[in-house]
């Protein structure tokens, strides 16, 4: 409280409740590893369905070839004008669509005019085609589709929510993501990424929040993708669950701690730099200048807590956890306390 008072600006035009506020942005990296920049341009066909089958309630009706066609644009396509005889602008990279309504249409044409058409589609190497609403296929417009190797799912969701559905699942899929160094925290529902130099203590910090009810989502190296408007955090497949703590090893961190203490991904909501404590005096020790670690173009806010011998390092970090928490739904502790003397010093 007396730095507080001792380091509180003295200048002729201050007036009460004026809030002091600087922020900066920080876009490099904490540690001695460079974040890595993943930009994928295209999904195999084979992959999607393996990944997104389920969810999507996709099932495979036609023989299983042409896995290894490639999904280039993020979005799926219903080719009514295709099938109508107009092909320009035709969005041949997309997973293309039958609902409906395309059905429909086909069934109206004669069978020669419906395989023509059928077959102008196909011959275009598009990656797939799905039918929706588990509408039945007709079975003799399948070999034109095993001509050209091109897999033809069906799926029991109607039209538009399977369109919504796959566009969400590909846009996570094309997502820009960065690799990290650090650890991935879910902090009662605020996802905590602690960062800092190797030998900060990162992984201890991490145990400990654990002991406080925190579930691990990443531990040494952090995926960070852009999706769906928000950043979200996950791990690598390989160590998804696992965490190296000096002196002791790998750690399987569910048999220790149960099932509930580890995530599959989490949004970010904070990032937290694990400092040196050879000049804690750099620190903002007030709260009111809020700092930022940008990612993918993207500020997330960021505290810097140093490191130093006895200090409780976990508790630190679920303490900001929580105080970010707060500033999500309007509160703001150091703003408070800012207030309340500047009414102090209005009314001296």
């Amino acid at each position: 409280m007396a730095y507080w008072l001792d380091h509180q600006p003295r200048m002729a035009n201050s007036r009460p409740n004026e809030k002091i506020r600087k922020s900066r942005a920080h876009r490099g990296s904490f540690s001695s590893m460079p974040p890595r920049v993943k930009q994928t341009t295209s999904v195999p066909i084979g992959e999607f369905f393996e990944r997104h089958g389920e969810a999507l309630s996709m099932k495979l009706i036609s023989e299983k070839q042409g896995f290894d066609h490639l999904i280039s644009e993020p979005a799926p396509n219903r080719p009514g004008l295709a099938l109508a005889g107009f092909f320009s602008y035709f969005a041949k990279k997309r997973i293309q669509v039958l609902g409906n309504s395309e059905m429909s249409y086909l069934k109206k044409l004669t069978p020669a005019m419906r395989e023509e058409r059928f077959l102008r589609m196909c011959e275009r190497d598009i990656p797939a085609i799905v039918v929706a609403r588990g509408i039945e296929f007709p079975q003799h417009m399948l070999p034109i589709a095993a001509k050209y190797a091109i897999p033809v799912f069906t799926t029991k969701l109607v039209t538009m929510k399977f369109l919504n559905l796959a566009t969400l699942k590909l846009e996570s899929e094309f997502a820009p993501t960065t690799t990290l160094h650090g650890c991935m925290i879910d902090m009662r529902g605020i996802g905590v990424l602690i960062m800092g130099k190797s030998g900060t203590g990162k992984s201890e910090t991490a145990i400990g929040m654990l002991e406080r009810g925190a579930a691990l989502v990443a531990d040494d190296m952090v995926r960070v993708r852009w999706a769906n408007g928000e950043l979200t955090a996950s791990a690598p497949a390989l160590s998804r669950g696992y965490i190296e703590i000096r002196g002791i090893g790998i750690v399987n961190v569910a048999n220790l701690f149960g099932l509930a203490s580890i995530r599959p991904e989490k949004r970010l909501d904070l990032v937290v730099n694990l400092t040196p404590h050879t000049d804690q005096n750099d620190v903002d020790r007030l709260g009111l200048q809020p700092k930022s670690y940008e990612i993918h173009g993207q500020s997330v806010p960021l505290v810097e807590i140093p490191v130093a011998p006895g200090r409780d390092t976990a508790r630190m970090v679920a303490i900001a956890a929580l105080d970010q928490q707060l500033r999500r739904l309007g509160y703001n502790m150091a703003d408070e306390f800012n207030d309340r003397l500047m009414r102090h010093m209005g009314n001296g």
